[in-house]
C-alpha cells in the first residue's frame, strides 16, 4: 500500500502537503482506470489515463475522493489555504459547496477546469462539492 495513494472500498485517497521533497507514484490501478499522483508540500496533482483530474496549489492532503459522472467530492486538509482546480466537463455549470455552504454555481472553461479556494491550515479539514447544475 502506498503512502501517497491508496483506495478504500469506492474512493481515493492521495497527497500528502506534510512532504518536503516530491513524491511521485505512477500506474495505480483503480475502477478500471490507471491513475498517477505527483505530491508534497507544494503541490498535489491527480490524473486518470494520463488525463487531468485534480491539482492544489500548495500541496493538500485528499481523503474519500469520489467521481461520478454528476459529481466530484472529496475532504481536503493542508498547512494553507489552496487554490484546487478540477478537471471536470467542459463549459459545463456545476454547483459548488465547501463544508455544507453553498458558494454558488461556477462554469467550467473550454478544457473543463474549476477552480476554487479552501481555507486550510490548523488541521482543519473541509469537504467539497461539485455537482453538475
Amino acid at each position: 500500500m502506498s503512502a501517497v495513494i491508496r483506495q478504500e472500498e469506492n474512493r481515493l485517497f492521495f497527497g500528502d502537503h506534510r512532504l518536503a521533497e516530491k513524491t511521485k507514484e505512477k500506474d495505480f490501478s483503480f475502477e478500471g482506470g490507471s491513475f498517477s499522483v505527483k505530491t508534497y508540500n507544494e503541490i498535489t496533482k491527480l490524473e486518470r489515463n494520463e488525463q487531468f483530474v485534480y491539482e492544489s496549489v500548495p500541496g493538500t492532503t485528499v481523503s474519500d475522493f469520489e467521481m461520478t459522472g454528476e459529481t466530484v467530492s472529496f475532504s481536503v486538509e493542508g498547512d494553507d489555504s489552496a487554490e484546487i482546480t478540477l478537471g471536470l466537463l467542459p463549459e459545463t455549470e456545476y454547483k459548488i459547496t465547501v463544508s455544507d455552504k453553498d458558494f454558488g454555481t461556477m462554469k467550467t472553461n473550454l478544457g473543463g477546469k474549476l477552480t476554487v479556494s479552501v481555507e486550510l491550515g490548523d488541521g482543519k479539514k473541509v469537504s467539497v462539492l461539485a455537482k453538475k447544475a
